[in-house]
Order: C-alpha cells, then structure tokens, then sequence
C-alpha cells in the first residue's frame, strides 16, 4: 500500500534558530500516521501513512532518505507505542513530549497542521521529551500493569458475587470480612452443590473466624433462587479464572526480575533479616523480592521508614534499577509531580498547588508517607509536625517528596540508609519547640525548670 499524500493546504512555518534542523513531526493516530519534514527534503514535505507495519516501516525509511535524525510525536493512548519501537529500531531517535505541552495555537486543529506544528516546535528546540525506561523495565512494566487490571476485575466479580447473595436474602458477606477467604469460598461451593441446611453450611467456618456459628447459621438463612444461583456460579468462576491468571503474572514477574543484571559489589554486606515479617496479604506478589531488589539495586531501600517492598518493587518497574537518566533528585522529585507548580504573573503569585498526577510511583510515597503516622523514625516526627500544622493533604506531599529524595539518593550513591542523619534536625527541632514553650510559659507569667528524666 502506497503513502498517501494530504489533499489539505499547508502553510511553510518559518524556522528562526534553528536547534534541530534534522526535525520531523508526527500525528498519531488509530489508522493514520501524518509526518512532516523539513520543505526542503522532499517536494512532498507532509504525507500520510497507514498504521500497518509494513506502511510504518516504509515510512521511517522515507523519514532516513529526507536526512532525518530526531522525530517528534504525541504519547496519544497506546498507539503511538508500535510507531515509536520501529522508529527507534530503525536509530531515529524519538522525542515523546506531553500532549498538555505542545497546545496549538487556536485554528490549528487538523491532522497536517499538527504534525506540521510539532516537527516546527521541535526544530526550533521548545520541547521536552518525556522520560521512557529501557525495554527490559518497559516489559516488566507492562506485565505488572496488566496484573492490576486482573485484580480490578477479579474484584468486580466479587461485588457480584455479593449481589447474588444479597437478592437472595444471604447476609454472610456482612458477617465474615472477605468473602473470598477460606470460610467464604467453602460455603458457597457448598451452596452450589446444593446443600441448603444453614446449620451444615455454618460447619464449614473457619476456626479464625470471630463470628460465633449461631450469628452465621442465621446469615444462611434466605431464598435460594435458580436465577442467582446462576450468576452466583458464574462469578465464582470468573473470579478463580483471574486469580489463576494473577498467578501467572507472578511467575511471568519472577522470570522478568531474574534476568536484570546484579549491582552488588563484592565487598557488600548481606541483606540484614526484615523485621516484623507479615503474613502475605491477599493479592500480594507472592515472590520472595526482598533479595532480588537488593541485588538490583545495591542498597536496601526497605530500611527506610515507610518503604515497603511492594513500593520497592513499585520504582523497579516504574524506573528500572537505573534513575541516571534524572541529572538531580530535585529532576525526579519534579518528574513525580511533587514540587509546587509555581505559576506567576506580574510579581503575583497564582498558584503553587502540585500538579495532578497518575504516576504510579508518585502514588506509592504518599501510600508510604502514611504509613508514617505512628513512626518513631524521624521522618515518622517530620510527617506528625507537618500535619499539624498545614494539614494531612499538604504534610503527606511534602514527606512523599522527602522520601523521594531520600531514595534518590540512596539509588544512586548505592548507600545505606542511615538515621542518624536526622539527628541533627531532630536537635534543632527540640530547641526550637523548647524556645517556643518558654517564650509561652514567660507570657503567662510561669517559668519552665529542666528536670532530668530517670529511665524507667
């Protein structure tokens, strides 16, 4: 299938200082791809592709034969994806910019004029290409996505197994707390053999449920109608469908992991035993990754108050092991979107809020600043003083974007975490607390006497 060329007019923008005069534009779409290049490569300087590999890979040719070295695209859904593996493969090296930074100018909304306006903004040198990890974390990446897409479904299957038992008058969903557990899944497969006496049914509990057997037997107690039985059925076996699919991502993960090279020195010391060793939760990776992200990483990132494997793991396929690609932690901390979004005008200050973000990894240190709350750990202090005075929101930013910058450091320097760092801040926290308690002691007209502390 030939390219095609486009019936639309094109205007030629001027080029002013020029940064990169090898630039091409692409708008990507599901069907077609619309490329622009430089009016002097080829008489036909805009045309338009199919999204068939074949036509893809005709096009990145076409793009080497008019001299090109640097193309810009959109990250559009998925499908700039297979465009930007060939274009990469073929040594064009790609710029992915954020739609929200390349808004057009009004009256610029057709399919020409936007791949005419990238390959313009990104000649002169106005974009910025967004981070893109190696392939080996973008594989590792796409497996651990899709494993909580299994989860959200498998959940939806929950809920309705909790209608079908709700339309017939079944309270046991209220009384035990998950369903899905041991004493869950055993009644209800006896429900769908048939079995019908509560009294039976309230036999098949587990002895750590705290429920007494009388409370479930009345919970048991319903109309058991063929129609919900139904779909009661189906639930129940879509729902072990996705847990044994869930399963296999695990298995998948472990393979992927095992293959990333090891940054351990040989004069490191071993990985100290993790204390306060929970029980797997339901839906946790059930892979023993402490050890592997210790061998990846060179440094035990789980020392640090808040950090858990699963967020361990989380910056794994997220960034990889490597993060050298940002030049300072306050490039990674803004890339998470945890620095304020200074927006200024005429000496006026409009805005400092964040910037709304759906980074994975942003979610998981503020799931971890948290978990801080109760801490001992200085961090655990610097979190409950924040909160009290701006607020739960604002304190779990601003400890999200200690802890990334904590992390950062520890990731590249490859050293261990280490709290007496703190101790210092924590002293002139002290004094400064105990400055303000004598200055408000001093106002209402009391004195404040120092008195040593016997240990108990």
């Amino acid at each position: 299938m030939k390219q095609k060329t486009t019936s639309q007019s094109s205007r030629t923008l001027p080029i002013v200082g020029e940064v990169e005069p090898n630039a091409a534009g692409l708008d990507v779409g599901a069907r077609k791809v619309y490329v622009a290049v430089p009016a002097d490569r080829d008489a036909q300087p805009v045309r338009s592709f199919d999204t068939f590999t074949e036509d893809l890979e005709r096009m990145a040719d076409w793009l080497l034969e008019c001299g090109i070295t640097s193309v810009a695209m959109e990250s559009t859904g998925v499908y700039w994806i297979p465009v930007f593996d060939i274009l990469e493969r073929k040594g064009l090296r790609v710029c992915l910019v954020n739609a929200h930074h390349v808004k057009h100018v009004p009256g610029r909304k057709s399919d020409v004029q936007d791949c005419q306006w990238l390959q313009y903004l990104h000649s002169v040198g106005l974009l910025r290409g967004s981070f893109h990890p190696e392939d080996q974390v973008r594989a590792l990446r796409a497996i651990m996505r899709h494993r909580d897409s299994l989860i959200e479904m498998a959940a939806a299957h929950t809920q309705h197994m909790h209608k079908a038992l709700t339309q017939m008058n079944l309270q046991i969903h209220h009384v035990l707390s998950d369903i899905t557990g041991v004493s869950g899944l055993a009644m209800i497969d006896a429900i769908l053999k048939g079995e019908r006496n509560p009294q039976v049914l309230a036999g098949l509990r587990d002895g750590r449920v705290q429920a007494s057997e009388e409370i479930i037997r009345k919970s048991l107690v319903g109309n058991y109608r063929r129609e919900h039985l139904f779909t009661l059925e189906q639930s129940l076996k879509a729902f072990r469908q996705y847990q044994a699919l869930i399963t296999a991502c695990d298995q998948e993960l472990a393979q992927y992991v095992k293959d990333f090279p090891s940054r351990m020195d040989g004069d490191q010391p071993p990985l100290a035993k993790e204390p306060n060793k929970h029980r797997p939760r339901k839906n946790e990776l059930r892979l023993e990754l402490r050890s592997e992200l210790y061998r990846l990483f060179g440094t035990d990132l789980t020392a640090v108050p808040g950090i858990s494997t699963l967020t361990w793991f989380t910056l794994l396929t997220e960034l990889g092991p490597e993060i050298g690609k940002f030049p300072s932690s306050p490039a990674f901390t803004s890339w998470l979107c945890l620095c304020p979004n200074n927006r200024q005008s005429g000496q006026r200050i409009l805005s400092t809020q964040t910037r709304r973000s759906k980074n994975r990894i942003n979610h998981a240190l503020r799931v971890a600043a948290q978990t801080l709350h109760h801490s001992n750990s200085s961090l655990g202090a610097f979190y409950r003083r924040l909160r009290a005075r701006l607020g739960a929101p604002k304190a779990i930013t601003a400890t999200a974007h200690k802890l990334a910058r904590i992390l950062f450091h520890l990731i590249t320097t490859r050293q261990p975490y280490d709290e007496s760092v703190f101790a210092l801040a924590d002293q002139q926290q002290q004094q400064r607390h105990e400055r303000y308690l004598r200055k408000q002691a001093q106002a209402m007209g009391f004195s404040l006497v120092r008195t040593e502390v016997q240990p108990a």
